[in-house]
């Protein structure tokens, strides 16, 4: 039995190590435009013009890329964002469907090398010489729609292998994919962001599709392909998101009758279970709540990942590098937020209350950021760190554990066919807030810094409101669980 364990533990490790490395691809591919932004539109006016310039001599845009030599520039930067998060958000939604229907594998690999490609495209206008907007445009279309094949899949992938168990804690560890991929994509592109801006695109991407390689050929999608038993999902979230209301009388009872009716289940063991529909996704308790918060988290967190090494670059005055390194500091705050919200919901048994507590202080945090964050190079760094990991916490703990949680819930009896899509309408949900928040960033930022930083902590608020009534039921759940101890005990010392 002993080495039977050992050899599961070993596939689940390497299964954790594999899709690791294959979304801190996706998201060091997302990262070179947040750093190459400053060197697209900067003050030429400080540097030395080349002699055989064509340029005219008091011209202050002659060392800018064109098209975003404009006075407008902040705005086509951010249309640029906008077409990669749009499209992303659009595409999660079809995305979670073909990946229950698809093998993950190809799945994966097909949109790993596609990727890599796109963004390699981006870099390559840089040595072909292009200057059209639609061109930068399209191809983050194009990526942002090739991009969604990641996520489904790998969380899809990872559910398959673990049960509850310490879900929040492996996922909290291995969702610091997002950070670090961002981290290196930060130091990649600030390599080459001074001179051939090009090569923070071309090199990512082709890491990217070298990646997708490694996973065509080692991917092992379910246990049961390498003859290992699937781990069991059910787990007490559920009873505290269900049952600390009356089954028999509270909203949920419906939704769980028409989710039974949404899904097909064989009752013979070895029939394989249907794949859920959109709607019927819709109907497991807590996934509208969830979603609805992600979509204003994630809102924070990507202004964050694509506009702050701008705003370190024009209030700090650091150079294009300098920027993006220092931004990859809320990057390693995130990594111990995912980490700390991941053990403190397993140990609390309660997702949304962590969430909303880690809300609730970031918003605070990044007031003061705004205000004294600047002030010294110490207090930067201390306030880098905190707002990275109060901002991604309740991000990172939505996107992996509770996405696994309500994929694998109890309603669905079994059926795990449904995690990836439930995952999709998760994170495709919170993408349009990730397309929001750098637009709206774009459009406010020429008003004042301040105005962005208000409108962060306005929707890290509202999502905060949208955890209220799952709070208030785990809350009664702790309550329902210490009287019933408190009962055993008392029960007990009378036996005796």
């Amino acid at each position: 039995m002993r080495p039977l364990q050992t050899f599961v533990y070993r596939y689940r490790g390497f299964i954790l190590l594999i899709t690791f490395l294959i979304y801190t691809c996706y998201h060091m591919s997302r990262k070179p435009i947040s750093v190459v932004k400053s060197r697209l539109h900067h003050n030429c006016s400080e540097m030395i013009q080349p002699i055989s310039d064509t340029h005219r001599l008091n011209d202050t845009t002659w060392c800018n890329w064109a098209p975003f030599d404009q006075s407008n520039y902040k705005e086509l930067l951010g249309a640029v964002d906008n077409a990669f998060l749009v499209a992303y958000a659009i595409g999660m939604f079809i995305s979670g469907i073909f990946g229950e229907r698809l093998p993950l594998r190809y799945y994966l690999t097909a949109g790993m090398l596609l990727s890599g490609l796109f963004t390699s495209l981006f870099g390559l206008g840089y040595f072909w010489n292009i200057h059209a907007l639609w061109y930068f445009v399209l191809i983050q279309i194009c990526n942002g729609l090739v991009q969604t094949t990641g996520w489904p899949s790998v969380v899809t992938c990872v559910g398959n292998w673990f049960g509850k168990g310490k879900r929040g804690l492996i996922m909290g560890i291995w969702n610091s994919h997002t950070s670090v991929g961002n981290i290196l994509g930060s130091l990649i592109a600030g390599i080459w962001v001074d001179e051939q801006w090009g090569l923070s695109f071309v090199v990512p991407g082709i890491i990217t599709a070298v990646m997708g390689l490694v996973t065509f050929f080692f991917l092992i999608e379910y246990p049961e392909d390498v003859d290992c038993s699937p781990p069991q999902h059910h787990g007490e979230l559920e009873e505290n998101v269900d049952n600390a209301e009356d089954p028999g009388n509270g909203p949920h009872s419906n939704r769980e009758n028409g989710l039974e009716s949404a899904v097909t289940l064989s009752k013979e063991p070895s029939a394989q279970p249907a794949a859920i529909s959109f709607f019927g996704a819709l109907w497991i308790p807590g996934v509208v709540e969830f979603s609805l918060c992600l979509l204003f988290a994630k809102l924070v967190s990507y202004t964050f990942l694509y506009w702050l090494p701008l705003y370190i670059f024009n209030v700090v005055h650091f150079t294009a590098k300098e920027s993006g390194d220092l931004s990859t500091l809320f990057d390693v705050g995130g990594i111990a937020g995912g980490i700390l919200a991941g053990l403190i919901s397993d140990y609390t048994n309660g997702r949304a209350t962590t969430c909303c507590v880690m809300l609730i202080l970031a918003a605070p945090m990044m007031f003061l950021y705004n205000y004294v964050g600047q002030s010294g190079i110490s207090i930067s760094i201390v306030m880098l760190l905190t707002c990275g990991a109060l901002v991604n916490g309740p991000y990172a703990l939505i996107t992996t554990a509770v996405s696994a949680d309500l994929g694998t819930h109890k309603s669905l009896k079994g059926n795990a066919k449904a995690l990836s899509t439930v995952t999709a309408i998760i994170d495709g949900t919170g993408s349009i807030g990730a397309a929001l928040g750098p637009l709206l960033a774009g459009l406010i930022s020429p008003t004042g810094w301040n105005n962005v930083f208000y409108m962060l902590i306005t929707a890290d608020i509202l999502a905060c409101l949208l955890l209220c009534r799952l709070v208030y039921k785990e809350i009664l759940g702790w309550r329902s669980s210490l009287s019933r101890d408190r009962g055993s005990s008392v029960a007990l010392t009378h036996a005796r």
